[in-house]
């Protein structure tokens, strides 16, 4: 078996930034594991065109793909999602405490 390395933030966000990629994981989702034929059929573009987005998504670790005879079957992988909450929580911490400091000047005004 092939391991594979953990995907960089930028490559998630990177494979996230594009909307037809957020509709496909939302899709995953929300219904499961599906057939790539049956993604293709939501979206008004040619299957090639899907198969592309999935690649992306493939590389950037948010989806896997099994293959049951002809058909491949997407489903999403939340793991990676986590390096991007890690960093949202990293923002929110700083901002937290500018937050706090702010207050900390009004309050100091006041009195």
């Amino acid at each position: 078996m092939v391991e594979r390395e953990t995907p960089d933030l930028n490559d998630i966000l990177k494979a996230a930034s594009d909307p037809t990629r957020r509709a496909v994981l939302t899709l995953l989702a929300q219904h499961g594991p599906t057939r790539v034929t049956d993604i293709a059929r939501r979206f008004d573009m040619s299957l090639n065109s899907v198969s592309k987005h999935i690649k992306v998504l493939e590389r950037a670790g948010l989806v896997s793909r099994r293959t049951e005879w002809r058909e491949h079957i997407i489903a999403v992988e939340m793991g990676p999602l986590s390096q991007v909450d890690d960093w949202f929580a990293q923002l929110r911490s700083i901002w937290d405490m500018r937050l706090e400091a702010l207050d900390d000047i009004l309050t100091e005004d006041d009195q």
